[in-house]
């Protein structure tokens, strides 16, 4: 037998051996107080019975039937015994409230032998209470720790229905229906706290700290897995992962099945006892697809720059959309040898490719083709002498480009070679911020650095 089992077994004894003691006491001495509490002891004895039984039952492996195994039979069982200890608790509210109001009069002779009963139900509730505490954390059990609360709620009665034999026993006789009253107040509160716990997990709601646990742990694998679902659920202190993660369309299968392991086992070292499953999806096939097209048409002479690169999908087929900058001094029949030779490439890189349309714009290179060479030659004799002031030799390389955000200087400057990095980048910085204030019309200045 399970430690599990043989504690709940031991709280079948302690509920029968405390319903008598309790009715024993109480009925003599009529104290509703002590009656309530046998009561109390009733439902203790079904939760108990109950709780034996369930978890010989969860206990048991998974099946064709059930696939998740039965740890929901605790969870079934705690509810069952949170809506009796609901209905009791309501039952003797009512008698206590009805003794206050003057509707039933029961005399209170509070004897001896009622204090010894109190004393003996306070040394019980005390030792159950931290058995079936300790046994629940140890083995997180549902259906032992709301015994465990239970018996804890029963030390509070069993308090208070002392203070309310001791109040009578100075003559005020309602202090025992107020000790009743409040025993069944601390009980309708336990049960409507077990309620709502167990039909949480009843009703799959995930528990927010695993789940937090869960992505924590994926989150800190290397190299990045992308996780696209996340679902948990818990019965009988075991979690179940549901996990959806995405690889590159590209990927092997062995690459896809390595993820899946590295995050089943982050997730099973956050949370032990977990049942693992991980679903492996390709990643965005469309963003691979541009990639790839731009790559492949990159590799094509003249293609200068590419943009509003788009992937569709009508009717099972896919389409390649994409805007090709090209020499602004290209012919018509030149530009088009060039798209045609940029289809064909996109579609060897891309055989799932039905159809790649190109859309042709000009990119004018140098800057004679929009500015008047007196211009040009103007702004270079202007550079070339920032560049002697600052450096104290001409520049290895001057060029003008005209693009569609204006006018771009690209130069290089040839330095020491022992000259310090942070000084080669100060040098830098001070000729490109005095080509900017004295060549306003300059869009943009790319200075490269050389020894």
């Amino acid at each position: 037998m399970s430690e599990q089992r043989r504690t709940a077994l031991v709280s079948v004894g302690a509920a029968c051996a405390l319903i008598a003691l309790k009715l024993a006491a109480g009925i003599p001495s009529g104290s509703l107080g002590l009656v309530s509490e046998a009561l109390h002891s009733g439902t203790d004895l079904v939760a108990a019975l109950l709780t034996y039984f369930a978890i010989g039952v969860s206990g048991r492996p998974a099946d064709a039937q059930h696939q998740y195994g039965h740890g929901k039979a605790e969870h079934l069982a705690a509810l069952f015994e949170a809506s009796v200890l609901a209905l009791v608790s309501i039952g003797v509210a009512a008698l206590a409230v009805a003794r206050l109001a003057g509707w039933v009069h029961i005399a209170v002779e509070p004897r001896w032998y009622a204090f010894a009963a109190v004393a003996f139900v306070l040394l019980i509730d005390v030792s159950r209470t931290t058995v079936s505490w300790r046994t629940a954390r140890r083995w997180g059990s549902a259906a032992l720790l709301s015994n465990a609360l239970h018996f804890g709620s029963d030390l509070a009665g069993s308090l208070a229905v002392l203070a309310g034999l001791v109040a009578a026993r100075a003559g005020w006789s309602a202090g025992d229906s107020v000790a009743a009253l409040f025993v069944a107040g601390l009980v309708l509160s336990a049960a409507l706290r077990l309620m709502r716990r167990n039909v949480d997990v009843l009703m799959d709601r995930a528990p927010a700290d695993a789940e937090a646990a869960a992505r924590r742990a994926i989150a800190t694998l290397e190299p990045p897995v992308s996780l696209r679902r996340l679902r948990i659920r818990s019965a009988a202190g075991h979690h179940f992962a549901d996990v959806v993660i995405a690889v590159p369309p590209g990927a092997a299968v062995g690459q896809g099945h390595a993820a899946a392991d590295r995050v089943e086992d982050a997730i099973e070292r956050a949370l032990p006892e977990t049942d693992v499953v991980v679903h492996v999806e390709p990643g965005d096939e469309d963003a691979v697809t541009r990639e790839r097209a731009q790559a492949a048409a990159m590799r094509i002479p003249r293609v200068r720059e590419i943009h509003n690169i788009s992937v569709l999908h009508v009717d099972g087929r896919t389409e390649v959309s994409l805007h090709l900058k090209l020499p602004g001094d290209l012919s018509l029949d030149e530009a088009h040898e060039v798209a045609s030779e940029v289809e064909e490439a996109i579609e060897q890189a891309l055989p799932a490719v039905d159809t790649v349309q190109t859309h042709l714009e000009p990119l004018a290179e140098e800057a004679q083709g929009r500015r008047a060479g007196a211009e040009v030659a103007r702004d270079a004799e202007a550079v070339a002498r920032f560049v002697r002031e600052r450096t104290g030799a001409a520049p290895r390389e001057l060029r003008f480009l005209q693009t569609d955000e204006g006018l771009v200087v690209f130069l290089t400057l040839g330095l020491d070679p022992a000259v310090p990095l942070a000084e080669a980048h100060s040098r830098a910085s001070e000729v490109e911020e005095r080509i900017r204030a004295e060549l306003p019309a300059v869009a943009d200045v790319i200075v490269h650095t050389e020894p």
